[in-house]
């Protein structure tokens, strides 16, 4: 099968989910189960579509298909896959605050909605120009504006909804405003010619393409939780349904990395704009890792101290994209998916059966069931970035990139203190599990299907810590 039919092919499937649910009228959690079955099926597709087959002309012009975009292809897909796994045995909660009641008749559209995300991501992760992936990139947020205000009865889901609305549009609009002014820079939207045209000019810099270039870092730097414009970030993360919170931290910024890669790595190659993204960069790397980490020390609610936890992943994120090793960055964020999916599939889990966030509801999780405080242990592990887990390698490339190119030293710095303030913030739940007294001495029942992807998210972590050389070769290819 030739690779750029899938997308269509996702796309069709959302829409016959959509029918489906508007014309029976059997259980809702069902459909979210046959929109995984399907996505692991065009997952399957994916992973044997024919990576020689000729694009169409009347499409070559604004999509590509190579090894990196399958990379963060399967990123999407599996990605999509959780999340509705994990909405399935979230279904109380989400149909409490949509109809009122335990009937989960207001959930269709809950389950329908992120394979059209899916498609947008995948379409993005393929995008050869600004345009299609200004398309693409709508398509995946409009969607989000939904999804994340999907809980109407309750208050702070609506408040994410309106925050995340708003602060969206603004970052379209830079985003589009940039665009516009590297087009008149370069006279062009195609990122193959803009690649061509700084290898051809080696010394021309116009200072209008910097100015699109600095627009272009604002609208993704709220896409990826960047600072300056990490704010929306606590409020969105924490009001937004569980789900859609795991959603937004990893395929999100998956998806916002991958494109800041593409429209940004010409110009850190570039020895006429360099130094001046670079910098940018680096600047911003320093402000989100500072922001994250600090921030994070004094939460005491697990959904926020995952939000703050996000934004400092991209500022490690961000000083891998300073560096120019894009490999490591595509490594971190591939062992990112497992980790931040196994902490928010425990803290759904919690938040269904004691009706809280709060770091307080996990006390004395290691003796209402050791296994599920085991695995959360593991993980926390991992977001610290403790040897022998995945979460270290991703860090260990980060740093290791960052020291090869000679990063700033007051970088270097911040990224050595904020590594310290999150042992301290992830392990403090971690003594919440052990040390604390339970709130209840009733035990906490874990699904057949959260129980199975745990158990897999785990075994992910502590392979991939171990021996992490498939994937880092499998990188390896990609970048060639």
């Amino acid at each position: 099968m030739q690779p750029h039919y899938i997308e269509f092919i996702t796309v069709g499937f959302g829409i016959f989910l959509l029918m489906f649910e508007a014309f029976s009228n059997g259980n809702k959690p069902r459909l979210g189960l046959i929109a995984a079955g399907g996505l692991t099926v065009i997952l399957i597709l994916q992973c044997t579509a024919s990576s020689c087959a000729p694009t169409p002309d009347w499409l070559s012009r604004f999509y590509q298909y190579n090894s990196v975009a399958l990379f963060y292809k399967i990123i999407a897909l599996v990605s999509t896959i959780l999340v509705l796994l994990m909405s399935v045995d979230f279904r109380k909660v989400l149909s409490r605050y949509t109809s009122g009641d335990d009937t989960c008749s207001g959930l269709g559209e809950f389950y329908c909605l992120p394979v059209f995300a899916c498609a947008g991501l995948m379409w993005m992760a393929s995008a050869n120009d600004l345009v299609s992936i200004f398309v693409a990139l709508e398509l995946v947020t409009i969607t989000f504006y939904v999804m994340v205000a999907y809980m109407r009865r309750n208050v702070g889901s609506l408040e994410a909804g309106v925050k995340y609305l708003i602060l969206g549009a603004l970052s379209t609009g830079f985003l589009v405003y940039g665009i516009a002014w590297m087009y008149g820079a370069l006279g062009t939207t195609d990122l193959a010619v803009i690649a061509e045209l700084t290898h051809e000019n080696p010394n021309e810099k116009p200072t209008y393409l910097l100015f699109g270039i600095a627009l272009i870092l604002i609208a993704l730097g709220f896409k990826i939780g960047a600072a300056p414009m990490q704010l929306w970030i606590p409020d969105v993360y924490q009001g937004a349904p569980t789900p859609i919170t795991a959603y937004l931290s990893v395929a999100s910024k998956a998806a916002g990395f991958l494109v800041l890669i593409l429209i940004i790595g010409p110009f850190i190659k570039w020895s006429a704009t360099s130094h001046e993204v670079i910098t940018i960069l680096s600047i911003m790397a320093g402000a989100t890792l500072l922001y994250g980490n600090l921030a994070a020390l004094k939460q005491d609610n697990f959904k926020r101290l995952l939000a703050y936890s996000s934004i400092a992943h991209a500022g490690f994120l961000l000083m891998g994209v300073a560096s120019g090793d894009f490999t490591s960055v595509s490594f971190y964020l591939g062992t990112y998916l497992l980790m931040t999916f196994s902490a928010f599939f425990v803290l759904a889990l919690v938040r269904d059966q004691e009706n809280s966030d709060s770091i307080d509801a996990f006390d004395g999780l290691g003796k209402r069931n050791p296994l599920l405080a085991a695995t959360l242990t593991i993980t926390m592990a991992a977001l610290a970035g403790i040897p022998l887990t995945a979460g270290f390698w991703g860090k260990f490339f980060i740093f290791a990139a960052a020291i090869k190119t000679g990063s700033s030293w007051w970088l270097l710095t911040i990224a050595f203190i904020s590594v310290a303030a999150g042992f301290y913030y992830y392990l403090k739940v971690v003594k919440a599990m052990y040390w604390n007294a339970p709130r209840s001495e009733k035990s906490i029942q874990v699904p057949v299907i959260t129980r199975t992807v745990l158990v897999l998210l785990t075994l992910a972590i502590l392979v991939f810590g171990i021996w992490p050389q498939p994937i880092f070769s499998l990188l390896e290819i990609f970048n060639h």
